[in-house]
């Protein structure tokens, strides 16, 4: 235990030094432009463009957005405002999380290929420690992580442009320990980019959805006391050392849907109706998943988030890997409550990473019937 104790405070003594280096260094080298040490060799081409501002919603809801591009890409505005926050993952279950737009997971964001994605990045000065943000769409920069780093009482605007098709996720990665420190507090969301003329069957037919969700997959890792109860801190930083001690054992204490247990189940299910057809985006910023929706099928499944390559069909279950997302779309063709979960069944029903969708419509009987009630055996 003593050196579990030293190791997570050498870790905690590095971390905060290379975060104080890299603000200072942010704070005496505020000049915009690219890379810092690096000439620039190509400039943006976006005069001329048209900007359009992104009004951004909670998960599992998306923005409005056209299916298939009209026109020439766009400049699209995004403001992300960081905030920490206490939010409670369980009965007597709190984390001092820490959010973009105060959500867990973050917004998703929706542009198409091509587009230039121009995100405003505010850290109030409420706030206690520096963030920034790393977008796996961008190239580049870390992301785009070494260019925007923010103190509390800063604000910071970077542009990228969209490229590759398909969903990515975005996640805070301020240096050392404190990366996957912010990442399991809360600190990821998800973009998607979609190709300029849709999204595409196996075949390479154009196929649209009636309807989007986006679930971000969590694990959290709260600490314990002495009595077994897990313990309820004031800030981010007082449960720093005692988290890591937790994320070091690789086990999580809470495997959720959308910042919670309970976030997408029961009054909060999703819902739809017979013949719809639905995109689901799943991402998990830090461990691997194998979504499953019970009583249904991945129609098409886009499993490791590239609309490039043509979508897997008919799964039963299918992978996210550690640090990405994926895409799903089926059509309910039964009404009735259904499961969408983490198929880990451990993590799923006694840790949280399942969601409900109440689908109504009429039975089909051709599909499933039930020829025989329960009675007692003859």
């Amino acid at each position: 235990m003593n050196i579990i104790k030293i190791s997570v405070l050498s870790i905690l003594i590095l971390s905060f030094s290379l975060t104080f280096l890299s603000s200072n260094s942010f704070s005496q080298n505020s000049v915009t432009g690219g890379l810092e040490g690096y000439e620039i060799g190509v400039e943006a081409d976006i005069v001329g463009l048209q900007r359009v501002k992104q009004n951004l919603v909670s998960p599992p809801f998306v923005p409005d957005h056209e299916q298939v591009a009209t026109g020439e890409p766009k400049i699209v505005e995004i403001e992300f405002i960081i905030e920490e926050k206490e939010i409670e993952v369980a009965p007597n279950a709190f984390i001092q999380a820490m959010t973009f737009n105060g959500s867990v997971p973050g917004p998703l964001i929706v542009v198409h290929e091509g587009d230039y994605v121009e995100l405003t990045l505010i850290n109030p000065k409420t706030n206690t420690l520096q963030h920034n943000i790393d977008f796996h769409a961008s190239t580049g920069a870390m992301g785009a992580g070494d260019l925007t780093k923010v103190s509390p009482g800063q604000e910071v605007k970077v542009r990228f442009k969209a490229t590759k098709p398909g969903v990515f996720i975005y996640h805070c990665a301020p240096g050392g320990a404190m990366i996957p420190w912010h990442v399991v507090s809360g600190m990821n969301g998800a973009i998607m980019v979609l190709p300029r003329d849709g999204l595409k069957d196996e075949q390479g037919n154009p196929v649209k959805y009636d309807k989007a969700y986006y679930i971000g997959e969590q694990d959290y890792y709260l600490p314990k006391d002495e009595d077994g109860n897990y313990i309820r801190f004031n800030s981010p930083l007082e449960g720093f050392a005692k988290t890591l001690e937790v994320m070091t054992g690789l086990i999580p204490t809470h495997e959720v849907f959308n910042g919670k247990v309970g976030a997408l189940t029961g009054e909060n299910a999703l819902t739809a109706n017979v013949g719809e057809t639905i995109l689901f985006i799943h991402s998990q910023a830090n461990r691997q998943t194998n979504p499953h929706l019970i009583g249904g099928h991945g129609d098409l499944v886009w499993e490791r988030g590239s609309f490039n390559d043509k979508p897997e069909t008919n799964l039963e279950t299918w992978l996210i890997a550690a640090g990405s997302a994926g895409a799903m779309m089926y059509t309910f063709q039964q009404p009735g409550t259904y499961v969408y979960l983490n198929h880990n069944l451990i993590e799923a029903i006694l840790l949280g990473a399942a969601a409900h969708i109440k689908v109504d419509g009429k039975w089909n009987n051709d599909l499933m019937e039930q020829v025989m009630k329960p009675t007692e055996i003859q």
